[in-house]
């Protein structure tokens, strides 16, 4: 198994452990809503992914045999990486490859001088939390009622990572 920053280069995108990543296009959509609706009770639109295509954020797809398995949308500025969304298929679960994917963004956010790593999880997504806390993350403060919910509105974690 790979270090978790240790992704290597591959013929159309970076390898990170049995996954390859690549840009993220408009033909890849149709499988990452797929994805997003299965996993998230409020998913992103459609909409919402083809602007952040459009305003140029850094948006990966994650292969696995040629099939869209996760995906993930980042913002690079002023020395500052901000994952907005990342997200590996259910039957992948537990296999790494969300770590495989944060690698990735962190090999990325470093690419583009990022000194910095912020992102927003819900308090209820603890196995999330793990990985981000086992991969060098820490919490930097609380968003309240930031996410929807079944119950109303659920507070997001503020979790950090120096690059």
């Amino acid at each position: 198994m790979k270090q978790m920053d240790d992704c290597q280069p591959g013929k159309a995108g970076r390898i990170c452990d049995d996954y390859r990543f690549r840009k993220m296009t408009e033909q890849d959509l149709s499988d990452v809503l797929a994805i997003e609706r299965r996993v998230y009770e409020f998913p992103w639109s459609e909409t919402i992914f083809k602007d952040c295509l459009r305003v140029n954020y850094h948006c990966y797809a994650m292969e696995q045999n040629r099939a869209v398995k996760g995906y993930a949308v980042m913002t690079v500025a002023a020395g500052e990486s901000h994952i907005l969304n990342i997200c590996v298929d259910k039957s992948l679960r537990g296999m790494g490859a969300g770590r495989s994917m944060l690698a990735h963004l962190v090999e990325e956010a470093r690419r583009f001088r990022a000194e910095m790593m912020l992102l927003e999880v819900r308090t209820s997504n603890r196995t999330a939390i793990g990985l981000y806390m086992k991969s060098g993350f820490n919490e930097v403060g609380r968003r309240s009622s930031y996410y929807p919910s079944k119950n109303g509105r659920e507070d997001a974690l503020i979790l950090a990572r120096v690059l």
